[in-house]
């Protein structure tokens, strides 16, 4: 008879990655049943996925664009919002959604063992298929406008993948500390509100005062937007140092929220 040995995962520890390959079909069911869950009992089912983004650039086109008359560096301004907004909504789902994984989850985290990490990380399965769907849209209004990105369009991959580990890795900082702290649930939507203006989704970064630019340059987000529409639409290629820092601060950030859930997952069944 094989034994298995359970043993808690020591602090600031990577989780083992056979044991994340042995729980992989954890990944498959919860990944599917978010993708089902979601859109069951709605009268308009995934179309909601192009309806968000959609009215949200129709929105912002109209209160930046034509109210306030900001640029949109030569573009029409409903493509330069819509360009904005998938790189948003990527990271922001992705956060949002791996914060609140365990909590939705309590009884399979309280009751079977399995690497908890694979929560949160499962999480975003429903987040890229809503940003793919997005994109769709977002390459159907390029040949509208009749816009051309060139070879910049073959580098998006890369970004989503960027903006996947920022989002996936404050998530999980944010899942593990709401398990304890209910009160970052109601914190988080507020913070990304206030994050949604101060970052250049719906205006062009070249809007912003000389004076106050220096906040939006170290900005991380302003990072990934400026990146995603340089591929997208061909604006302005960011500073190579911001895409050195994008690498870099994703890249750290994903991995500093790994090491902060494998020091907490031991407490997670007791207290959720």
């Amino acid at each position: 008879m094989k034994t298995m040995v359970i043993e808690p995962p020591r602090r600031f520890n990577l989780p083992r990655w056979s044991d994340l390959w042995q729980a992989r079909e954890v990944v498959f069911r919860l990944a599917h049943r978010d993708i089902i869950v979601r859109y069951r009992q709605t009268v308009l089912g995934v179309a909601w996925v192009i309806i968000q983004p959609v009215l949200s650039a129709g929105v912002f086109s109209l209160v930046f664009g034509t109210v306030a008359k900001l640029s949109s560096d030569g573009l029409p301004y409903f493509l330069f919002s819509l360009a904005g907004m998938l790189p948003w909504n990527l990271f922001n789902g992705a956060l949002t959604r791996s914060s609140a994984s365990l909590l939705s989850n309590q009884a399979l985290v309280s009751k079977v063992f399995f690497p908890r990490i694979l929560v949160p990380l499962s999480s975003v399965a429903s987040v890229l298929l809503d940003f793919a769907i997005g994109l769709g849209v977002g390459i159907i209004l390029l040949f509208v406008y009749h816009v051309n990105p060139g070879l910049p369009v073959l580098l998006i991959p890369v970004w989503v993948v960027l903006i996947a580990l920022l989002g996936e890795g404050i998530g999980m900082i944010a899942a593990a500390m709401m398990v304890k702290y209910r009160d970052v649930g109601y914190i988080l939507p507020w913070l990304l509100q206030i994050l949604l203006y101060a970052s250049p989704v719906a205006y062009a970064l070249s809007s912003v005062p000389d004076r106050l630019r220096w906040i939006f340059d170290i900005n991380p987000i302003t990072w990934f937007l400026e990146a995603f529409r340089w591929s997208l639409v061909g604006t302005t290629p960011p500073a190579a140092w911001q895409v050195v820092g994008l690498v870099v601060v994703s890249v750290a950030v994903f991995f500093a929220g790994v090491l902060y859930f494998q020091s907490h997952e031991r407490e997670f069944a007791d207290i959720i």
